[in-house]
């Protein structure tokens, strides 16, 4: 039987090509999240480009009691889950601390934290039953170093680092796996849902220089899923060429 991947916010962006590129390489895929026309269209896609097995649960990643019941409606040959993604995450807001929007604060807070908790919580004593598995967080370069205006964005993604080295060491003794990725400026949807909805402004955050895509992310993910058994990597962070930091772009004219 083909592996099977768990991808949190698979409807866009990375964790859409993560399930792409997952698929490519012959993995049963579950894709989870909250827009249910995308996550139809992207099964549809799957099946017919891979001809593979494709699952949908559609829920909240900030509500445990919807990821507790998606999780235990799977079938047995579901729950046998190898590789599970916690991608779902997002930025709302770029304010400084003392203008910041509250509602803004939450939905990061709950989304980036919590959801990176719930679904670890739900899904890893199904891997620890079978003694294997791999978990990858994705995280960002704001969960290494903070920027003017990141504030609580940068807190989420500093406890996803966190979080991801405890569950590592929790989870050592039961053969899994646990990686974070930390991308660098990459044009998804990020901008777009920070920006609550403005285009314009989106998209010029990345002028005047090539940054990750969605598929740059993904063909990482699936990398380092790659390592045999005795190899882990722990912590990978990937950067546009033209980005060395947080903060620092060069940005070479549209």
């Amino acid at each position: 039987m083909n592996k099977t991947v768990l991808i949190t916010g698979a409807t866009a962006g990375f964790g859409r090509a993560t399930a792409i590129k997952f698929a490519e390489h012959g993995y049963r895929c579950i894709i989870t999240g909250r827009r249910k026309e995308l996550l139809t269209e992207l099964e549809h896609e799957l099946r017919q480009t891979f001809n593979t097995e494709v699952l949908t649960l559609q829920f909240d990643v900030r509500k445990l009691e919807e990821i507790e019941k998606a999780i235990d409606s799977l079938k047995d040959e579901w729950k046998d889950i190898d590789v599970l993604v916690n991608n779902a995450g997002l930025a709302v807001g770029l304010n400084p601390i003392h203008e910041g929007v509250i509602d803004d604060w939450e939905r990061m807070i709950d989304t980036n934290v919590k959801g990176v908790l719930y679904m670890t919580r739900i899904v890893a004593p199904l891997m620890v039953a079978k003694g294997k598995g791999h978990i990858i967080n994705i995280g960002s370069i704001a969960g290494k170093e903070t920027y003017p205006n990141g504030n609580v964005y940068c807190g989420s993604k500093f406890a996803v680092d966190a979080i991801t080295k405890g569950i590592r060491i929790d989870l050592l003794t039961h053969g899994i796996k646990v990686t974070q990725i930390a991308p660098g400026a990459a044009d998804t949807e990020f901008s777009l849902v920070r920006f609550k909805g403005d285009q314009e402004r989106a998209t010029h955050v990345y002028d005047g220089f090539i940054p990750l895509y969605a598929e740059d992310v993904a063909e990482v993910t699936y990398y380092v899923t790659t390592m045999p058994d005795h190899v882990n990597i722990n912590d990978l962070v990937i950067m546009p060429t033209a980005q060395a930091n947080a903060t620092t772009i060069v940005r070479r004219g549209t």
